[in-house]
């Protein structure tokens, strides 16, 4: 990772397995959109460009939360059912005995970062 600033809630998930499956979400992240800046607001790891929000991976007991905001949901609630995840309306959930779905994930981060292009605040 670009950085530590993950770290502590990387270190609150329980089993080395769910904790090494969320670090590579956040490698993977960083490698494949490298001009995206990771930060923590609001208790929730999320990385930003320009100064606006793209996307959030949040650690919890029994699973990580993917936050594209509820547009990214509203667009691809249909795809995150069918890669078997359930969602909410901002997030959907990731269970630890889960596969990431990284082409789902690179769609909506590429999404929220084509959306956002001109947006000047940091939600919608």
């Amino acid at each position: 990772m670009k950085t530590d600033l993950f770290q502590p809630y990387l270190e609150k998930i329980e089993g080395e397995k769910n904790s090494t499956k969320v670090r590579r979400v956040y490698e993977w992240i960083e490698e494949e959109f490298p001009k995206l800046e990771p930060e923590v607001k609001w208790s929730t790891p999320l990385y930003s460009h320009h100064g606006t929000f793209i996307i959030g991976v949040k650690p919890a007991k029994n699973h990580f939360s993917i936050n594209p905001e509820a547009k990214g949901i509203d667009v691809f609630s249909d795809k995150i059912k069918n890669a078997g995840y359930t969602h909410e309306k901002m997030t959907y959930k990731i269970e630890y005995s889960d596969e990431v779905d990284y082409s789902l994930l690179k769609e909506i981060i590429e999404f929220n970062i084509k959306d956002k292009k001109e947006h000047t605040k940091f939600w919608r």
